[in-house]
């Protein structure tokens, strides 16, 4: 779900790096937020990142 319908920004994948180097899987979930917005006249809840919501990319109704 952490997916931000603006931007399409998700997920990310990696290692977690140990202090002996020995590697595990890591995820990073974007900061992304269920906010109220206007879209084509009308109110509708969307799955937005913080980063579209401070730039001003979105309205919010």
């Amino acid at each position: 779900m952490a997916k931000c319908d603006i931007c399409c920004k998700g997920v990310h994948f990696g290692n977690n790096l140990s202090h002996s180097h020995r590697r595990s899987n890591a995820i990073w979930n974007s900061n992304v937020k269920s906010v109220k917005c206007k879209v084509n006249g009308g109110a509708r809840r969307m799955h937005v990142c913080t980063s579209c919501l401070k730039s001003g990319k979105v309205e919010r109704a």
